[in-house]
């Protein structure tokens, strides 16, 4: 089929009626033109294909297949080839199945800890999610496979998901909460994007030409098709005037008479429509043209695969020389997770596995198991208890398997505490306190509080692992594979401590994003708040150590690149992988700026006393931050320290570099721009250099030096506050001298 040549025969009814879904999965037909209906699934960590009747709850049974990690631990692994594998994976299953589009990667921001569907998503650092969202895409779409990045934009709570809008301002929207799909975009090359069912700043997502048009399609070059999230159209016309193309689910009443009206009465223009027509025609003529009829899939290879990035993924939060374990050990699992995983989240991503493997099927005879308490309940059974306490009194190690249960974090409603269970708590201090060798083995998309962190020896996060955790979690156990996760997300130490929290999930359905651009470590760090675990903390059986930080360049532009070397050496006595995390500092910047920023990351698997060298690139953007004044990112010249380290609060070296800015920061000038304003516009630091320069009065200094010590910071920081407008008040200059200064500025 081609495209191009359909449009021109398709009628006006044909193309409105196209714009919409046949169903819950398929795009329409448009028979009489040979334009077949193809299939999307929901994803992104498993494939769930409904043969029957659909939902987007995940309600109605699917095929039976395999479920790998979640995005929350998928981002932990901070590797970009554990992303590959899976979409490739993905794809040939898909390819296998008859599946034209795959819904996911989820690309949005943990703003708090308490959203439900945080478990589908990456991480709350936008860097990390962009590169690992585009290495899914890349790879997915690599088998024939379109990607479909969700949720576009600002979609970070289930509460009011539908109705509700997120407000915030330009600098945060672009510096936090679009840089993940800008790269699935520019870098990934995603064929699709759905747009979000909430408003940003009051606008709808499915409408919002800001999002769809000016910023997807001019800016950032997308040119895909844009489909909504499952029933999130509110005005059609409008959502295809401002960049929409499919409408879902549609179905049989779905006719596009509300876009032909819009048409008749002027208020939608055809070339509108048929851009909208001719993105998704392309998109079923990618899908046909790449169709594979004698793709195969090999599901036991899919489960090991599974097992293998699970093992990846997991994250070492705490070992007091516990781990790993020895066979041999009298070992008690203890915990109703270490029978009954939970290694999925509920609602529109929930795979349908045949048999997921527990950690006690994989140990096998060499534990003993008890069921410590009802995972069901946050009530304390006592006859659970005891037996649970008696058996970890006479072992050698206890391991409790603890976290979320599936009421505890869904698609469709946030949390409302960051609390395990109380049972659960009260299981794990109640055997910490008999048996000191104790681990937590923790289950769950979110953080939690740890009440009793300081009691237990060690603690493994499996996140939502996926059907094979089970049997991931004991091989990291016993040391059959070595941990080398890393937190894609900040562990606080209470609810209260998060920046979100005066404003999650907000208020008649307007939620304001008052932390701006203070998001996880970048608040944390910055207000030098005490966490449980900071973000890209992550420890292993082995040991690394960093040296001979070095950058080809020491001053740069920024229409340059640097590049970064840092040598790695495992300084242990087993392989492991280390992730190295590379941050940028501005020391003295106009604005406010997190204290660091991840710019770029690698895991890279050293051999006893192995040293590897690593290298980074480093460009603009490394170094920017969102201008709202130009409406784009812009460089400071100035300082700043590259540093690399294991996590962002465990830095191993640091190197300065000076980067100079070579776009000038121009602005429109008026009376109440101040002096400090003025200094950053490329003619006004002239301008206030030649008028100190030529002042009647006493020096700055020497009127510091009259009112006393330390007064010299004080006038400076007077004189840059004050408004133009003030030189005439104080006689510098008269007003009409002061209108022509604020013209020859602007001009």
């Amino acid at each position: 089929m081609n495209a191009e040549q359909i449009l021109k025969e398709m009628t006006l009814e044909e193309k409105a009626a196209f714009c919409s879904g046949r169903d819950f999965w398929h795009t329409k037909a448009v028979e009489r033109l040979n334009v077949p209906s193809v299939m999307m699934c929901d994803g992104p960590h498993g494939l769930r294909k409904q043969e029957g009747e659909g939902d987007h709850l995940g309600i109605n049974k699917s095929i039976e297949t395999v479920c790998y990690p979640t995005a929350a631990a998928l981002a932990s692994s901070f590797d970009r080839d554990v992303m590959r594998r899976l979409g490739e994976a993905l794809g040939q299953e898909c390819r296998a199945e008859n599946v034209a589009m795959l819904l996911g990667p989820g690309l949005n921001i943990k703003r708090s800890p308490l959203c439900g569907r945080n478990f589908e998503y990456f991480s709350e650092d936008p860097y990390l999610a962009g590169e690992m969202g585009a290495a899914y895409v890349q790879a997915l779409q690599s088998k024939g496979i379109a990607a479909c990045a969700k949720h576009f934009a600002c979609n970070n709570q289930e509460t009011r998901r539908m109705s509700g809008s997120s407000n915030l301002d330009e600098r945060t929207l672009h510096e936090i909460y679009l840089p993940a799909f800008e790269a699935v975009v520019k870098k990934g090359r995603t064929r699709s994007l759905m747009c979000a069912y909430n408003a940003v700043n009051g606008e709808f997502c499915a409408e919002n030409k800001m999002l769809l048009t000016d910023i997807l399609r001019e800016k950032w070059g997308f040119d895909g098709f844009v489909v909504t999230d499952w029933g999130a159209v509110k005005d059609r016309a409008k959502g295809v005037s401002s960049g929409l193309d499919l409408e879902m689910p549609g179905g049989p009443n779905a006719t596009g008479e509300e876009l032909l009206e819009a048409l008749k009465k002027g208020e939608l223009a055809e070339a509108d429509l048929d851009k909208a027509v001719l993105n998704l025609l392309r998109f079923v003529e990618t899908a046909v043209r790449q169709r594979d009829e004698n793709a195969v899939i090999d599901r036991d290879a899919c489960r090991r695969l599974a097992r293998q990035l699970a093992g990846e993924c997991a994250v070492l939060m705490k070992n007091e020389n516990l781990l790993p374990l020895k066979e041999g050990q009298k070992v008690a699992f203890i915990g109703e997770f270490a029978d009954k995983p939970r290694y999925q989240g509920a609602g529109s991503s929930h795979i349908n596995v045949p048999h997921p493997v527990s950690a006690l099927e994989a140990a096998g005879d060499a534990v003993i198991y008890v069921r410590g308490c009802d995972v069901h309940s946050d009530r304390t059974d006592e006859k659970l208890l005891k037996e649970a306490v008696k058996t970890a009194k006479d072992a050698e190690i206890a391991v409790i398997f603890a976290g979320l249960p599936d009421a505890f974090e869904s698609e469709g409603a946030d949390r409302d505490h960051m609390h395990l269970p109380d049972n659960q708590n009260e299981l794990i201090k109640a055997v910490a306190a008999v048996n000191p060798n104790t681990v937590v083995v923790l289950h769950g998309g979110s953080p939690v509080e740890l009440p009793w962190l300081s009691q237990v020896s060690a603690v493994l996060c499996m996140y939502l692992g996926g059907e094979q955790a089970g049997a991931a979690a004991v091989d990291l156990l016993y040391g059959r594979v070595n941990p080398s996760g890393h937190l894609a997300e900040t562990w606080p130490v209470r609810l209260q401590d998060n920046p979100s929290y005066l404003n999650f999930p907000g208020e008649d359905g307007v939620v304001t994003y008052a932390e701006g651009i203070f998001v996880g470590y970048r608040y944390y760090d910055k207000k030098e708040l005490a966490v449980n675990f900071p973000f890209g903390h992550g420890l292993s059986y082995t040991s690394f150590a960093f040296s001979n930080l070095i950058v080809d360049k020491e001053k740069l532009t920024d229409q340059e690149t640097v590049t970064v070397s840092v040598d790695v050496t495992n300084t242990g006595k087993i392989a492991g992988k280390a992730v190295i995390q590379l941050y940028v500092h501005d020391v003295k910047s106009t604005v406010r700026r997190p204290l660091r920023e991840l710019r770029d990351f690698a895991k890279t698997e050293l051999q006893p006393g192995e040293t590897k060298t690593l290298f980074f690139t480093l460009d603009k953007r490394s170094f920017a931050y969102y201008e709202p004044k130009v409406h784009d990112f812009f460089v400071e010249s100035g300082e700043f320290i590259i540093e690399v380290g294991e996590s962002c609060r465990d830095i191993r070296r640091s190197v300065s570099i000076h980067v100079e800015g070579t776009t000038p920061l121009s602005f429109t000038i008026d009376a109440n721009t101040t002096i400090g304003q003025l200094m950053k516009h490329p003619r006004g630091a002239a301008f206030i250099r030649q008028m100190m320069g030529r002042s009647d009065g006493p020096s700055g200094s020497e009127q510091a030096e009259a009112m006393g010590e330390g007064s010299e910071k004080i006038m400076q920081q007077m004189m840059f506050d004050m408004p133009l407008g003030s030189l005439v008040s104080y006689g510098r200059m008269t007003g009409r001298q002061l209108k022509d200064l604020i013209v020859s500025l602007n001009a």
